[in-house]
């Protein structure tokens, strides 16, 4: 059975119990819900809103955090059976390293700030948006070293990112700090590491001199 794909059609704040969402097939009582890498339980029928269909839920469930979510938000719903949820099957014990880093996933249907990694986790920043966007990154924290941010683009809009003091420190206003992203498809940014207070990009050669364009052919 395949899961129901929708989004948000509200922004869901901290607190809230209920997401608004623009679809109702395939939504059950007890179905498995997932929002930018949270994952909350359907716990009664959803009732039908102007707005939307609002479904009552549990948040923060299997160990994952309520956090406020923008309207856009992808949304995946479906029975916590479903095997594409890729869940363990009962009785079946997995043992993780210790201190493994956490990889965090914000979705953004607006211009603004791109949230950084808390200190010791990874960030994914997906800009889901079919207008450009003006997001802007800023400079991380020192107690941040070592963690790795991406940023996804629907491929909708150009949209462009702005580093608040360019790649690995180059400085603002006109050395590696915006980079625009294709509007005719999908791209994956990254990953950028923060070392030393500044976002490095990783490259396949140093840059050199002038560089204008660094592209990448998929064949």
């Amino acid at each position: 059975m395949a899961l129901t794909n929708t989004t948000l059609a509200s922004a869901l704040a901290i607190g809230d119990s209920v997401i608004v969402v623009a679809a109702s097939t395939g939504i059950g009582p007890r179905d498995k819900v997932e929002i930018d890498g949270e994952v909350m339980q359907v716990i009664q029928t959803y009732s039908a809103s102007v707005n939307g269909v609002r479904v009552p839920v549990l948040r923060g469930q299997n160990g994952t955090v309520a956090l406020a979510r923008p309207s856009g938000a992808k949304v995946r719903i479906g029975p916590a059976s479903d095997t594409e949820w890729g869940s363990q099957a009962p009785q079946t014990y997995v043992q993780y390293p210790i201190a493994t880093p956490a990889r965090e996933r914000r979705s953004y249907s607006a211009a603004g700030a791109i949230t950084l990694p808390t200190p010791g986790n990874d960030m994914i920043a997906m800009l889901n948006s079919t207008t450009i966007l003006a997001m802007t990154v800023a400079d991380p924290p020192t107690a941040a070293d070592g963690s790795l941010l991406w940023i996804a683009s629907n491929g909708a809009a150009a949209h462009t990112i702005t580093f608040a003091t360019g790649l690995s420190g180059t400085g603002a206003s006109g050395s590696y700090d915006v980079i625009t992203v294709n509007a005719t498809g999908p791209v994956l940014l990254g990953p950028f590491m923060a070392v030393n207070g500044f976002w490095q990009a990783a490259v396949a050669v140093p840059m050199a001199g002038t560089v204008t364009n660094i592209t990448a052919t998929v064949a």
